[in-house]
């Protein structure tokens, strides 16, 4: 099982690499009053960290929730 993990993980990084390389083309990108200028690359990782931030964010919501929903039937 260690060793699945190890290929994933390079495999992984393989298509990173891959995708970094590919996009290195500058972009200017707007948002509100900022504008920016940076790889496509660069970017795209941002937009992906961002998501997986939001992603736990609301994952970590959800299950307080239903933990405190728990508790309460629980108690009564």
């Amino acid at each position: 099982m260690k060793k699945a993990k190890i290929i994933a993980a390079a495999v992984g990084a393989l298509l990173i690499l891959i995708v970094m390389v590919q996009n290195t083309a500058a972009v200017e990108t707007k948002f509100l009053f900022i504008s920016a200028t940076m790889p496509r690359a660069i970017l795209l990782m941002l937009t992906f960290g961002i998501g997986v931030v939001v992603g736990l964010l609301i994952a970590f919501t959800m299950a307080g929730k239903k933990v405190s929903k728990a508790s309460e039937k629980t108690q009564d």
